[in-house]
């Protein structure tokens, strides 16, 4: 087989005690994009140190594994993937070594959610700008302070070294692998099969404003934000807030920063941006429309809220997906209504 055909070699390196959807997220995209035409193709091989397969969190035993000793040879990928066994694969030694030897035969390296970890354990990301999945940032960033930890994009690169958050963001990521080799068409194409909406952008936060819903305790909060996403063209402004909860804009101020974590214009933002990213991948509404409707008046504040958001604009947020796209509903409905 002739160098240009020789198979993508990826290497999805796991252990113990693996989240199992850090591995099947990737190994199932990889594989619907050979169905679909890669050129050449991906040929995935799990990978532990004792070679006997790795039992995942769920209970459900990873089999076909090689032992990481004896892949040789020059890789295309080598994926770290996480899960609640990362704690001890951290001082793992022996695993260690190996990734540290089959990185430096790797094009790329990619983490999944706290699959980081062990590439930092490694002394892969000293200097390196990583994420990881958000309710590990904080530790990753004390325990490893040659690293850069921002928790807040789905995937990060930096170099040839990919990190990606928690869980399903290993799927966009590996949409990202699969359009940088082969192009954002059969990107879309394998998107399309897995029946994901779209290949959500790298910088994309992890959490929604739609779910990053308060307490239970506190009601005047839940219903400002419901109110808000259900009123997107209204007078969303912090006085016309604290006067409809019959709230000083200071009180509200402190509320919004306990349980929600920012200020409530901010919130107003998140929640218009998110709407107007939902109708411009979703429908056929110009730019001018989804504006409008989403309370942000005219196109060119909703493409500064886009770039500030997502670090794309509209007409790129378009294009991300080819998929038919329903009508609009009705003014002020948002995703779920």
């Amino acid at each position: 087989m002739g160098k240009e055909s020789a198979p993508r070699r990826v290497v999805i390196a796991a252990y113990d005690q693996v989240q199992i959807l850090d591995v099947a997220c990737p190994s199932g995209a990889f594989e619907i994009a050979n169905s679909h035409g890669a050129a050449p193709p991906y040929r995935v091989e799990l990978a532990t140190v004792s070679g006997e397969g790795a039992r995942s969190s769920a209970g459900i035993v990873l089999a076909g594994a090689r032992r990481l000793a004896a892949v040789t040879g020059p890789l295309d990928t080598l994926m770290v993937v996480g899960g609640a066994g990362a704690r001890a694969a951290v001082v793992d030694e022996p695993l260690l070594t190996q990734i540290r030897r089959l990185a430096a035969r790797s094009r790329r390296v990619a983490s999944v959610c706290t699959g980081t970890f062990v590439l930092a354990a490694a002394g892969l990301l000293d200097g390196r700008r990583v994420t990881t999945h958000w309710g590990y940032g904080e530790l990753l960033a004390a325990a490893f302070p040659a690293v850069t930890v921002d928790p807040a994009p789905l995937y990060l690169r930096d170099g040839d070294v990919y990190t990606s958050a928690g869980v399903t963001s290993a799927l966009d990521l590996t949409l990202a692998l699969v359009e940088a080799d082969h192009g954002p068409t059969l990107a879309r194409e394998v998107a399309r099969e897995l029946v994901t909406y779209l290949h959500r952008p790298a910088d994309q936060a992890q959490i929604s404003m739609f779910l990053a819903a308060p307490s239970p305790g506190n009601g005047v909060v839940r219903d400002l934000l419901g109110y808000i996403a259900g009123h997107l063209d209204a007078d969303l402004s912090p006085p016309a807030l604290a006067a409809r909860a019959g709230l000083t804009a200071r009180h509200l101020t402190r509320l919004f920063a306990t349980h929600v974590g920012t200020t409530p214009a901010r919130a107003v933002r998140a929640v218009r941006t998110e709407a107007a990213a939902y109708l411009v991948r979703g429908s056929e509404l110009p730019l001018a429309a989804v504006a409008r409707r989403c309370g942000f008046g005219t196109a060119e504040s909703l493409r500064k809220a886009f770039l500030d958001h997502y670090g794309v604009t509209g007409d790129t947020l378009r294009r991300m997906t080819d998929m038919p796209r329903p009508a609009a509903g009705a003014p002020g409905q948002t995703p779920g209504a």
